[in-house]
Formats: structure tokens, sequence, C-alpha cells
């Protein structure tokens, strides 16, 4: 078996905070006067938390002054740590730690490729941390997914050569990253939308340990 480095989103592939965004917007735009639905929610996936601020102001067609901003952003913030510091195992999508388990079993390095400035606190509450052998967050990374750059330092600290890397993504900017560092993109979710992945699953219930084992070995590989 050869050695390979598997690289993790969070957000979406081991826990869902994508919610607790939501309910911390809603607060923020309500608090203000703004309505806000789910629809205009996924507008701001992936997006920085200034130029989602500046939509949901749009959208309420309001003015603020640069001291009202920056204390909105905090408040953002704020609310989003309080829910997701209640956050504990029950919060890891179905069958991520059997995919974990299966994998520090056949010691494959694992590292997180996260744009989140949170993953090390949420993978501690969800007591995950000891899994990964390295961590690549929001906290390492200057320019943001499609560019390759978290998933590169995920590589070079795992010791691993960008193209015996296998990327886990749940949105369309991760996979085209990953495309981009010529490692294998598995997106995790709807396939239409994931369409530029190698290969798709909705989620990891549905890949077994033969997939697994076959990346390993190098049976399967990346599509061209």
């Amino acid at each position: 078996m050869g050695k390979k480095g598997f690289i993790f989103d969070l957000d979406g592939v081991i826990v869902d905070t994508a919610k607790y965004h939501f309910l911390a917007w809603k607060k923020l735009a309500n608090s203000i006067g703004v309505d806000f639905t789910e629809t205009q929610n996924e507008q701001l996936k992936g997006v920085s938390r200034v130029r989602s601020l500046e939509k949901i102001l749009d959208w309420g067609n309001k003015t603020l002054t640069e001291e009202e901003f920056s204390q909105l952003m905090a408040k953002k913030n704020e609310d989003y740590l309080s829910y997701i510091n209640k956050m504990d195992a029950s919060e890891i999508l179905p069958n991520v730690s059997k995919v974990l388990d299966y994998l520090i079993e056949q010691q494959q390095p694992i590292a997180l490729g996260s744009a989140s400035k949170n993953a090390k606190p949420i993978l501690e509450k969800v007591d995950l941390l000891s899994a990964f052998d390295a961590i690549v967050d929001g906290n390492d990374v200057s320019k943001a997914k499609p560019d390759p750059e978290v998933f590169l330092i995920g590589a070079k600290l795992l010791n691993v050569k960008p193209e015996d890397c296998i990327v886990f993504e749940d949105s369309v900017a991760g996979i085209q990253a990953a495309n981009v560092a010529n490692m294998i993109s598995i997106g995790i979710g709807d396939h239409d939308i994931l369409h530029e992945a190698d290969y798709n699953f909705k989620n990891f219930t549905e890949m077994d340990n033969t997939f697994l084992k076959g990346i390993i070995s190098g049976t399967i590989q990346k599509k061209q």
C-alpha cells in the first residue's frame, strides 16, 4: 500500500456549522430591520464576513458608519462562537468517524484544509482533533479557495506530493482548488452542483472501504 495524503474540508464535510452561520446572520439582519431568508443565506456561503455584511446592507438598502459596521461584524462572530461552543460529538456528520478510523488504521496521513478560523476549537468540541496530523485553517492562508493554497500547505505539512493527495469538499470553489492542485477531488453533496469533482458521494454513508482501499492502492485515480 502506498502512502497518500487525505485532506478534509470542515464545514459541510465533517460537521455542519453552516446552520450556525445562518442563525447568526439572521439575528444580525433582523436586528437592523432587514429580512433574511435561507435563499439569501445561500449567497453568503464561502463569502467573507465583510462582503456578507455588505450584501445584507444592500438587500435592506441600509447604510452604516465604519464603526457600526465593525461592531456588527464582531457581534456576528460572537453569536456564531456562542453556537459552536455548545457543539459536541453528536454533530459529526454520518460515517465521518468511520472513514477517519479506517484511514488511521491504514496509517494514512490526514489533514484538515478549511477557511474557518475556528477550525481547531470546533474539532476539539466534537473530539476529533487527534485524528488529524496537520491542520490548515483560515489563520494560515492568505488566498481563498478556488486558490489551492490551503491544500498545497496541507500536502507540504503531511510531506506528501500534491498528486498523491485526496480532497473531500462540499463546495464548488473547494473542488476547483483541489483540481488546480492536481489532487483527486471528491465531492460530498449534490452531484449536479459538484460535477467538476473526480468522484461524488451524497455523504460518507455512500463511501465504503473498498473505494478508500482503491484510492490508497492507486487503482482509483484522478480522472483527467
